[in-house]
């Protein structure tokens, strides 16, 4: 099972693509703070208000990420209860985290730093004490802006001591653990929206997002606890001073707010990251999927930032839970330089799966010693195959395929992937595995929750010609041929039968033997696939099954 395609850097292939779906977490994950660095997705969000909780992750779906507690607060101190919206930010060279606590009264919040002690964010912390302007009032969710080499700190705050509204303030730092000037007022809550389930009336959760020159500060408004939770902006223009109140734009009405047509509710308290390549930014916010579900049920959700012809940023309407996102670009795409290497191999860490189960391997590789080379491939230490390297042409990027799928044990796992020879290294491998629960599904076919199944989801696909599940922007580097694998369950004592197309071309016939309940079985069939984004569509079941996922591999 061999093929090597190529295709030159005019239209760089950016990974196998798929797609996800809301929410990105399987626990309530409320004020979601997240980052992209050196390989990996970094959350941190407020975890029960009782310490501080890292998760990590290769990519932007944190269900079966690692998950640690990096700081406990002491007892019996002024920030030792209510810890609320920890913020991780990367500023300078080092990790810090900044967050509200309180001694179990509210009034009595403040903003606190952590600072990491090396350069792994999933290691140790220090308390670094109280972050506090000249008038130590009420304030939570702390963030630090960098601008034009300069270093402030924005956050929600009381103007008095007593609980009417929360403001957004802004003041200069010396450095990231010292404010350095004055508090300034850049926001209240002034507008209808913002004054939802109020008083108090809010302005919080504050969320910077830069291009062009630009700063956008986003907030969230309106009570935290109703389902009128929304995120707002504010603008500053290239060169403008962020100290002067009157150099920042807000905008009249919110950016994203709740919906109701796809049972979205209170969306807010976001954070910006990017995807793998750079290329996208992503907002992620927390919102319920109850209209009266309050401070319940907040999860971590993901869509894409869309920039206009003006440069302004927007998004689409809060997204329901069955619609499929396209993934980010270049996710799944494991690079080198965030591998270990060990003797001349690269060792790819916390790849994870939900069960025991073996997958395709894709390496992009550069082989200009003209002749052909080969590397091996391991997982978790045990030998798994090879990786047949033909040369490539200058300045190509070739692709190929393992000989065999890599088996996964359920939990992290570490593939590995030899060197290649003088003239040849590898730049990077994926798994390219498509999980049916994360694809549309129509007239009738449904996703849902199966522990058995690889991603613990799997699609039910009903019999007839109504019913389909629909795999959208399936990517492969070039045309041609591709071995496609769908893992399916048949519980209906007889054989049955679906029709798979790509791209509404002819279709082939997969032919599902009657076995036990959700257990998959792997069936293979070929495809002609385009260079770029496909749709592989199964409908026309001849009886009731359960699709798991789809693989793509080379043409035998």
């Amino acid at each position: 099972m061999q093929r090597t395609e190529e295709r030159t850097a005019a239209k760089p292939y950016a990974g196998h693509g798929g797609t996800f779906k809301n929410t990105i977490a399987d626990i309530d994950t409320p004020d979601p703070s997240v980052v992209y660095n050196n390989g990996y997705y970094y959350m941190t969000f407020t975890h029960n208000g009782t310490d501080v909780m890292l998760m990590k992750s290769r990519t932007l779906d944190f269900r079966e990420a690692e998950r640690k507690v990096v700081w406990y607060p002491p007892v019996d101190t002024m920030y030792s209860a209510n810890i609320w919206a920890p913020e991780l930010q990367f500023i300078r060279g080092k990790w810090y985290i900044y967050f509200a606590a309180d001694d179990g009264r509210n009034e009595n919040h403040r903003m606190y730093a952590l600072e990491a002690d090396t350069a792994d964010p999933m290691g140790s912390w220090t308390f670094r004490g109280q972050i506090a302007d000249e008038t130590n009032k009420w304030a939570i969710d702390g963030l630090v802006l960098e601008l034009d080499d300069k270093l402030y700190i924005v956050w929600s705050g009381w103007e008095g001591d007593v609980n009417i509204a929360q403001n957004t303030y802004i003041a200069p730092m010396s450095d990231p653990l010292t404010i350095s000037g004055p508090r300034v007022m850049i926001s209240k809550p002034d507008l209808d929206w913002e004054r939802a389930g109020g008083p108090p009336y809010i302005n919080e959760g504050q969320a910077i997002l830069q291009k062009d020159g630009r700063t956008f500060l986003f907030y969230s408004g309106a009570g935290s606890w109703t389902p009128f939770y929304s995120i707002g902006m504010l603008t500053l223009e290239s060169g403008l001073d962020p100290l002067q109140p009157d150099n920042w734009m807000k905008a009249p009405q919110p950016l994203l707010t709740m919906n109701e047509e796809t049972g979205v509710y209170g969306p807010g308290h976001n954070s910006f990251t990017t995807s793998p390549d750079g290329t996208e930014d992503w907002i992620v916010y927390h919102a319920t999927s109850g209209k009266h579900d309050g401070w319940n049920n907040r999860k971590a959700r993901a869509q894409r930032v869309l920039w206009s012809e003006d440069g302004l940023p927007s998004f689409e309407p809060a997204l329901a839970l069955d619609t499929p996102i396209e993934a980010p670009s270049s996710s799944g795409v494991f690079r080198a330089e965030h591998a270990r290497e060990d003797g001349g191999a690269l060792l790819f860490d916390s790849v994870t799966a939900s069960v025991e189960t073996a997958a395709p391997l894709l390496a992009h590789y550069v082989n200009e010693s003209g002749k052909a080379a080969a590397a091996a491939v391991t997982a978790n230490g045990t030998a798994a195959g090879e990786v047949a390297l033909p040369p490539t042409k200058p300045g190509a990027t070739g692709y190929a395929f393992a000989n065999a799928p890599v088996p996964l044990a359920e939990g992290g796992n570490t593939i590995g992937i030899g060197g290649c020879g003088a003239g040849c290294r590898v730049l990077a491998v994926e798994l390219p595995r498509f999980e049916a629960e994360a694809a549309l599904t129509e007239g009738g076919a449904v996703a849902e929750t199966n522990p058995f199944a690889s991603g613990r989801g799997a699609a039910e696909l009903p019999a007839g010609e109504e019913a389909a599940v629909r795999f959208l922007n399936v990517r492969v580097p070039a045309s041609g041929t591709y071995t496609v694998t769908i893992a399916v369950s048949n519980a209906t004592g007889a054989e049955a039968s679906a029709a798979v197309r790509a791209n509404g071309g002819k279709a082939a016939t997969l032919t599902v033997p009657p076995g036990e309940r959700s257990r998959f079985e792997p069936l293979a069939l070929q495809l002609k696939l385009a260079a770029g984004a496909n749709e592989i569509e199964l409908r026309g079941a001849t009886g009731a099954l359960k699709i798991d996922y789809l693989d793509i591999t080379a043409k035998d």
